[in-house]
């Protein structure tokens, strides 16, 4: 059952009016428990709790969501001002990769700061009846009400699998592939951080976002990174989304670079570790769509640390699809190829079989959903699980027929070091 974090007290008003640029919408957090889906200086950041539900494992916990969410935006009174997507009552969310998995949760937040990159920006704020409703800026200014804290004496300690053992996990998998029980499929490893204090938010997302505003950084319920990869967009019937698979590392000039980016451009094995995220992409969109747009080649996303072959698609829902909402169509698309492998079924129990560890919301949707349907719903990668002094921190590959093990652990190395870096300094 879905679980409520207060009892009902009447309507709640969800009020959005027009508000001067804030600015960095990071730095206007004012407590460490936020919400929030940035990218290149627009999004949306929040906090507090209006709401939330802890949604129960099962393959029906998107369809559970999405009941809980309209029930909930359907019992409020709504004031918006603005009429944009992002606007109005929203929805944060962070699911489970894996249906057997506990821990997805939604979030309807108590005030949420918007910014759409061209000059405008709102400020949405859910109040019981009669409250006051606060204005922005705030009369005490924008300092956070509670002081930032970085990390400090962070201790560093292995996951489930060391990375020899990890290394031979991924040898088992090569075997797997050639003996021609799949063609592809991700193994993820997690390492573990414990600093002095409890682990403030607000600082690892300042330093994501701005090492890395090409990413979408993101945070809900604890969870928290920058990843490149949009699992799904919906804005109206438009949709899109960007698939990534095959990775390289960045150079130390910008001959290497230039050497490095069109090597795994034609890289066989990047590109066919590609085709199957952009192939599973394409068969789960393709039914939704009146039209959809699949780039024929794939580009190169160059990003501070890494270069990663990316696709966009693009498409138009068709009138009578269903799911209507960006949170239904990310539970049409997940998984990927590029988080599980292919085929999904086969993927799944190797990975089941390999990883030794439950990868709770790592690989999963993480986003938000307004009461329009429209939302940006990522996938959960360069991330990390916060629990007051400890971070649980997760890296993944992609695994196929010509995949060496050695090769691949630098990879999930490189992938580590976002968060770790934040955690760091």
């Amino acid at each position: 059952m879905a679980v409520l974090s207060r009892q009902d007290t009447g309507r709640l008003l969800a009020r959005t009016v027009p508000v001067p640029d804030p600015g960095d919408l990071l730095a206007q957090l004012p407590q460490p428990d936020v919400v929030a889906w940035v990218h290149r200086g627009a999004g949306l950041a929040g906090w507090g709790e209006a709401t939330r539900v802890t949604l129960p494992a099962g393959d029906d916990r998107f369809t559970a969501g999405e009941k809980w969410l309209r029930s909930v935006f359907d019992g409020l009174d709504v004031d918006d001002r603005v009429r944009a997507p992002g606007s109005g009552p929203v929805a944060f969310g962070t699911f489970t990769f894996d249906a057997s998995s506990e821990g997805s949760a939604l979030i309807i937040p108590r005030t949420v700061l918007g910014r759409d990159g061209h000059g405008r920006a709102w400020l949405t704020t859910v109040t019981e009846p009669g409250a006051a409703i606060p204005g922005w800026p705030p009369a005490d200014g924008p300092a956070p009400a509670v002081p930032l804290v970085a990390p400090t004496e962070v201790r560093w300690h292995d996951g489930s699998l060391p990375a020899p053992q990890w290394e031979h996990a991924v040898a088992e998998a090569v075997t797997a592939i050639k003996a021609g029980a799949l063609r592809k499929v991700v193994l993820a490893q997690d390492q573990f951080a414990t600093a002095a204090e409890p682990i403030d938010a607000r600082v690892l997302l300042q330093r994501l976002a701005a090492r890395y505003p090409e990413c979408y950084t993101f945070a809900c319920d604890g969870m928290i990174g920058a990843t490149p990869e949009l699992l799904i967009r919906q804005a109206g019937r438009q949709v899109s989304a960007l698939v990534l698979a095959g990775t390289a590392p960045r150079g130390g000039d910008a001959a290497e670079d230039e050497a490095l980016g069109a090597g795994l451009l034609a890289s066989a094995k990047d590109t066919e570790e590609h085709a199957y995220a952009v192939a599973s992409m394409r068969d789960a969109l393709g039914p939704l769509c009146d039209a959809l747009d699949v780039e024929a080649r794939p580009a190169l996303l160059k990003l501070p640390n890494l270069h990663h072959l990316g696709t966009w698609v693009r498409g138009t829902l068709a009138p009578s699809s269903a799911p209507r909402s960006a949170l239904g169509l990310a539970a049409a698309v997940h998984p990927t190829a590029a988080v599980c492998g292919t085929p999904t079924g086969a993927a799944f129990e190797l990975i089941r079989e390999l990883e030794h560890m439950d990868r709770e919301r790592y690989a999963g949707p993480v986003g938000w959903v307004d009461a329009e349907g429209n939302g940006e719903w990522g996938i959960a990668l360069r991330c990390a699980q916060l629990s007051g002094r400890t971070a649980r921190l997760f890296a993944g590959c992609g695994i196929v027929a010509g995949s060496d093990p050695a090769a691949e652990l630098a990879e999930a190395q490189v992938k580590f070091r976002p968060m770790r870096g934040a955690l760091e300094s």
